[in-house]
Parts: structure tokens; C-alpha cells; sequence
């Protein structure tokens, strides 16, 4: 099998940022952005996803974590889009439904090359930990936007801000790793035009 795997770096005024994503991983995680949170979350995206991530990102986190935040999901987004080459013999789609104690989350995605996010979620506080939850919509679509992937993020139900953010990580993993897997079936470009857009 070839290696799905691709290393992003991005360097601005704002911030440093080196994403490495290995698609076909052992849930292996070393990341490092300086928001606690942040990294609490892409460690355990890696984990239920199977998928090896390291992330290094130095930024302007004394004027808020809004930049590391962005560039981060720019990297991960664009290093998942390279991994995936032409997009061969993949699956191609995926959903995960995951609960986290009282929380609820559904998402639903499609490699397919078109980028598009839809996300539903209420939430109860302005933060959990050192993330803002405005951000975290902006997370997910941003996310959809370098992988160039239809991307359908719901919190159906839920009380602690932390079990629903926690809970759409863990759904968004498992539905990547339903959606990017190798159908053995499958030779070609999984569309009925021949071509991903």
C-alpha cells in the first residue's frame, strides 16, 4: 500500500504551524499548540481515528488562541487533502454517532472533493478550558475547506460544553477513518464522473 501520509508546514506573521497526518495510523499523537484543550482534542481525533498526527504550532497566544486555532485546522485540513492523493479506491464517505456521558454528536462527511460544512450545536459557556466555543464551529469548517470535504457536524444533545466538543472530535474521527479506508472493491476514482472536484 502507498503511504497516506503528508507534512504541512505554515509560517506567518501570526503563527508557526507543522502538521504531519499519517492516514493509515495507530492512533499515535504528539501535539503541541499551547492551548490544553486544543491539543486535548486532536490527540484523541488520532486516537479514534487510527490515524499517527503530530502537531507543533507556536503562536500569538498572547493576543487570544484565535490564529494558532485556525492554522492548525488549515494544516491538518490541507495535510488530510495531500495524504489522500488522487483519492483512489477510497470509501469515500462515512458517519459516526458518539456519545460522551449526556452528549450526543453525529458527523457525517464525504471526500468527495467538495467543500461544504454544515454544523449544529448550542452551547452553555463563552469557553472550555483555553478555547472559545465560537471557535470551534470555525474549527470544523475550516477543516472542510483544506480537505475539500462535504463536512455535516450536529450536537444532537448535550450539558457540559466539554462532553460536546469531546464528543464531535471522537464522531469526526471515526467517520474519516470509515470515510478514507481502502475499498477493496474499488479501482478506481470512487465517482460516476471519473473525477473528484
Amino acid at each position: 500500500m502507498v503511504r497516506r501520509q503528508a507534512t504541512i508546514e505554515r509560517e506567518t506573521r501570526e503563527t508557526r504551524v507543522r502538521v504531519t497526518l499519517r492516514i493509515d495510523g495507530q492512533g499515535r499523537a504528539e501535539v503541541h499548540t499551547g492551548i490544553g484543550f486544543y491539543d486535548h482534542m486532536w490527540t484523541l481525533f488520532a486516537a479514534h481515528g487510527l490515524f499517527d498526527l503530530t502537531i507543533h504550532a507556536e503562536g500569538d497566544l498572547e493576543v487570544d488562541e484565535h490564529h494558532t486555532v485556525e492554522d492548525v485546522a488549515i494544516c491538518v485540513g490541507q495535510a488530510l487533502h495531500k495524504a489522500l492523493g488522487d483519492r483512489r479506491g477510497i470509501v469515500r464517505t462515512g458517519h459516526a454517532y458518539v456519545p460522551m456521558d449526556e452528549a450526543l454528536a453525529r458527523v457525517v462527511v464525504d471526500l468527495g472533493g467538495r467543500p461544504y460544512a454544515v454544523f449544529q450545536a448550542e452551547w452553555h459557556t463563552p469557553r472550555v478550558g483555553g478555547l472559545g466555543t465560537d471557535l470551534i464551529f470555525h474549527i470544523f469548517e475550516t477543516l472542510s475547506t483544506h480537505a475539500r470535504m462535504n463536512l455535516h457536524a450536529t450536537v444532537l444533545y448535550g450539558r457540559s460544553d466539554h462532553h460536546q466538543v469531546e464528543a464531535l472530535f471522537k464522531a469526526l474521527a471515526r467517520a474519516l477513518d470509515m470515510a478514507t479506508r481502502i475499498d477493496e472493491r474499488r479501482e478506481d476514482i470512487p465517482s460516476t464522473k471519473g473525477m473528484l472536484v
